[in-house]
């Protein structure tokens, strides 16, 4: 039996509204520890990777693992139906369930509970390394989605590059060109605070239109975590409070000369 409340239901409605556009179908993938997700795009160009630690649900069981497939865009007509003050139960059958229960609650006096249809699907798990980064900057995850969409209207191209100045985003495109510099500040709000860590500097082109797709994840943190190391795919990891993180892993654009 897996059955698991979220006490802040619309945390995982941003969760399915933040990957449903890179992947359709994936696992949640269940164990006494944690519900995880790890899913390439269908260009295999980005990987998502989700995990929320048992810890952070107000009431958590899993009995045994268990993978339950799901297409995020069926998953996201049905949470729209989610009020933003409910809570979420999941509920599944430990062997091959045909559905997952969710149950929506709202106060004392409602609750509505919807069947997803659950489908098999088979997803290799990617080991993936535990690089260490040679550049990791930390700053206001609306201010990285705010020069993200800025400067979509100038190129298909974003350079990023972290240096001795701070972080820099610069767009090269028909109609003209674009730099947006960040430097590393110690502000009090720890909001607004922007921390560089570089062993080196590192620059690298990265596809805008899949850092757009990266800043749905907006509203689940107020900070974003970027990780460089020349040759490697970025990291742009959102830390999702008392629960754990979503990570997107996008390799660098290869300019040919």
């Amino acid at each position: 039996m897996f059955e698991a409340q979220m006490q802040d239901g619309k945390i995982f409605k941003a969760i399915i509204e933040a990957i449903k556009d890179l992947v359709q179908d994936c696992n949640l993938d269940c164990s006494e520890e944690e519900v995880a997700i790890q899913s390439m795009d269908s260009a295999h160009v980005s990987l998502v990777a989700v995990r929320l630690s048992a810890g952070g649900f107000s009431n958590y069981r899993c009995d045994r693992p268990n993978s339950l497939g799901i297409n995020t865009a069926n998953m996201s007509k049905i949470l729209k139906m989610l009020g933003k003050d409910d809570s979420i139960t999941f509920k599944a059958e430990d062997e091959s369930p045909d559905n997952l229960t969710m149950l929506f609650e709202g106060g004392k006096t409602t609750i509505a509970d919807f069947d997803l249809k659950l489908m098999d699907i088979e997803a290799e798990q990617l080991g993936i390394p535990d690089t260490p980064y040679q550049c990791t900057v930390q700053m206001n995850a609306d201010e990285f989605q705010r020069i993200v969409r800025d400067l979509q209207v100038l190129g298909d191209t974003c350079t990023i590059s972290c240096g001795k100045e701070g972080i820099r985003f610069s767009v090269t495109g028909n109609i003209g060109n674009g730099n947006i510099l960040i430097r590393s500040n110690d502000e009090q709000n720890e909001k607004d605070r922007v921390t560089i860590t570089m062993d080196e500097p590192v620059e690298l082109n990265f596809a805008l239109r899949y850092l757009n797709f990266f800043t749905k994840a907006t509203p689940l943190s107020s900070s974003v975590i970027i990780s460089m190391s020349p040759d490697v795919p970025v990291v742009v990891e959102y830390p999702i409070e008392d629960f754990g993180h979503i990570k997107f892993y996008l390799a660098p654009k290869i300019e040919e000369d």
